[in-house]
């Protein structure tokens, strides 16, 4: 068995490989992204009010995807800084971003509603907010603190399976896209618009107001600077 062995590695594992024939080298992705105008935007968010348009808001105006807009906390939310922190983003990254200006007075408003709702569900004897890992064993308080809250809750509470406690979740992902969706029909721009169109106008926007490519990436979440190079 030995020999057998050694003469297939010389006869064979042991020959150099050429170059293999009949494969097509990948190409590399041409997908252009869909980038709106300012006045564009402008138009999309005209058609939508309250939450969702505070969340397109975000998705433009701070770069979110539509995951990490919809899974904000409030103690994320830095309204003296002007600064959004996205907690275990895509590649399970931290990273900071801007928050513009004319949304913190928005933001204010839509954390002082999450306050108030927060002490509904508590008096109505629901569980807290689901923390992240081993957290609410170290701080059993946490998933009462304001803090903690997501800042787009769900309008429905629903029962956890494994401990049959009624909790709040944060807003799906589905139904904004579904908003921004239809704003878009009605707005008639002629052109597919998704959530994340808004993030690729951030970028683009960015670029053109003369912010550098890094600076650019770094906002975006991007480990590659080659990524957010689709933009130029």
């Amino acid at each position: 068995a030995l020999s057998a062995l050694l003469f297939l590695y010389r006869e064979v594992l042991a020959q150099p490989m050429g170059a293999p024939e009949g494969l097509a080298p990948a190409k590399r992705s041409e997908h252009v992204p869909t980038v709106l105008s300012r006045s564009e935007i402008q138009q999309v968010l005209s058609y939508l009010s309250a939450a969702p348009w505070l969340m397109a808001s975000l998705l433009y105006g701070a770069g979110l995807r539509v995951g990490e807009v919809v899974a904000l906390r409030v103690k994320d939310v830095d309204l003296q800084r002007r600064e959004i922190t996205v907690r275990a983003g895509k590649g399970a990254k931290d990273r900071r971003t801007m928050l513009p200006e004319q949304l913190v007075g928005p933001l204010r408003k839509q954390i002082d509603a999450v306050e108030r709702l927060l002490a509904r569900d508590r008096a109505a004897g629901h569980a807290g907010v689901v923390l992240p890992d081993a957290y609410q064993r170290k701080s059993p308080s946490a998933p009462w603190s304001l803090a903690w809250q997501w800042v787009f809750p769900a309008r429905r509470v629903y029962v956890e399976r494994e401990t049959r406690l009624v909790r709040r979740h944060h807003a799906d992902a589905s139904l904004l896209q579904r908003e921004v969706g239809d704003a878009a029909r009605r707005a008639q721009l002629g052109r597919r618009v998704t959530c994340h169109t808004f993030r690729h106008s951030f970028a683009t926007h960015l670029l053109e107001a003369g912010y550098d490519i890094r600076t650019v990436q770094e906002l975006l979440g991007y480990n590659d600077a080659a990524t957010t190079m689709i933009y130029t």
